[in-house]
C-alpha cells in the first residue's frame, strides 16, 4: 500500500510539472515596457546565475521575463568563469538572481556591476554548516578552501528549502515589475505546489528504506539526508572534483562494507572515475544521483521536478525502499 501511495504521489508531480509548463509558456499579467523596467511592452532582463535559479526565474517570470542563465548546460558551476560578454548582461540586467559564495566571479562581477540589480537567495535558503567529516583526510589548499565554504550551499536538494527561494524570487520579482504582479503570483503557487508534492513523495518513498546510508561522489546531498532521515557518505567535500585523500577513500571503503551499501553514487557533469574504483574495490554498483547543478546535452530535457523524482526513484532503488 505504501508503494502505491509513493507512486501515485510521483505521478501527480510528473502532471502537475506538465501543467506548470504550460502556465510558464502561456504566462499571464501586464507586459513590461521595451527597456526591461516592467511598465509596457518588452519583458524584464533577469540573470540567473546556474540552473536552480534559472529554473525558478523562468517558472515564476513566465512570458514577463527574459532569463539569461550564466552556467552554460555541461559546465559545472563551481568552476564558471565569466566572459566579457557575461559581465555586460550582468551589468545590465534589471534583476541579478545568484547565491552568494557558491561562484566568486559571480559574487565579484554584481559587487562591481550591479549592487542595485544583485538578488542573494541565500538568506531565504538559510544555510547551515552540514557534516563534513572528511576535513582531517584533506591537505593543502583542498582544506583551506573547505574551511573558507563552511556553509552548505546545495539548499535546492532540500524541496522545503528550495520553496522558501522561490517565494523570495516570487516577492523580488514582484518589487521590481510590480506591473506583472499578478502573473508572478499565479506561477509562483503553482510552483510551490508541485515542490510541495515533491516533498510529501519524498516522506513517503524514503520512509520505509532499509538501509540509511547512502554514497556520494560529493558532499551535495546533506539537506536532503537531514530533510528525509538518511545519512550521506560524501567522497569528497562540497567542490565535486576536489581529489580525496587515500585516507577518505579507504574510510569510504569501510563505511560501505560495514553498512551493507550497494550502491556508489555519481553525477553527470564530473568524471565517474573515483567512484567507480571504490564501487569496483568493493563490488558494489554505481548509479547516478544528479546534484542538478546544471544541465547537459544527455539531460537537457529534463527540469528540476523530473530530476527530482529520478533522484527519489534511485535512493528507492539503492536503499531498499518499500
Amino acid at each position: 500500500m505504501k508503494m502505491i501511495v509513493m507512486k501515485s504521489g510521483l505521478r501527480a508531480v510528473l502532471a502537475g510539472a506538465t501543467a506548470l509548463a504550460a502556465l510558464t509558456l502561456a504566462g499571464c499579467g501586464d507586459s513590461a515596457d521595451d527597456t526591461g523596467n516592467g511598465t509596457g511592452g518588452g519583458k524584464l532582463d533577469v540573470v540567473a546565475s546556474f540552473y536552480p535559479l534559472e529554473f525558478i526565474a523562468r517558472t515564476v517570470g513566465g512570458d514577463a521575463v527574459n532569463v539569461t542563465t550564466l552556467t552554460a548546460p555541461g559546465v559545472e558551476p563551481h568552476d564558471l568563469e565569466l566572459t566579457p560578454k557575461q559581465v555586460g548582461e550582468i551589468a545590465e540586467a534589471k534583476l541579478v538572481v545568484f547565491e552568494k559564495e557558491l561562484q566568486p566571479a559571480v559574487d565579484e562581477a554584481v559587487e562591481q556591476n550591479a549592487k542595485d540589480a544583485g538578488f542573494d537567495i541565500t538568506p531565504a535558503a538559510q544555510l547551515e554548516a552540514t557534516g563534513a567529516d572528511f576535513e582531517e583526510h584533506e591537505e593543502g589548499a583542498e582544506k583551506a578552501a573547505h574551511k573558507d565554504s563552511a556553509l552548505d550551499p546545495h539548499f535546492w536538494l532540500d524541496p522545503v528549502r528550495y520553496a522558501a527561494v522561490v517565494k523570495a524570487v516570487e516577492d523580488k520579482l514582484v518589487s521590481v515589475d510590480g506591473a506583472n504582479a499578478a502573473g508572478y503570483h499565479e506561477r509562483a503557487k503553482a510552483l510551490l505546489e508541485q515542490i510541495g508534492k515533491l516533498d510529501t513523495a519524498y516522506k513517503t518513498g524514503l520512509a520505509t528504506c532499509k538501509l540509511k546510508t547512502f554514497v556520494t561522489s560529493h558532499e551535495a546531498f546533506a539537506y536532503l539526508a537531514k530533510r528525509y532521515g538518511l545519512t550521506m557518505v560524501g567522497i569528497a567535500g562540497f567542490t565535486p572534483d576536489a581529489e580525496p585523500a587515500p585516507a577518505r577513500i579507504k574510510e569510504v571503503q569501510d563505511i560501505v562494507k560495514a553498512q551493507h551499501v550497494t550502491t556508489i553514487f555519481y553525477e553527470e557533469l564530473v568524471s565517474p572515475k573515483v567512484a567507480e574504483t571504490i564501487a569496483k574495490d568493493v563490488g558494489v554498483k554505481t548509479a547516478v544521483l544528479s546534484p542538478i547543478e546544471g544541465l547537459s546535452d544527455t539531460n537537457s530535457k529534463e527540469t528540476y521536478l523530473t530530476l527530482m523524482q529520478e533522484n527519489l526513484q534511485e535512493l528507492q532503488k539503492a536503499n531498499g525502499c518499500s
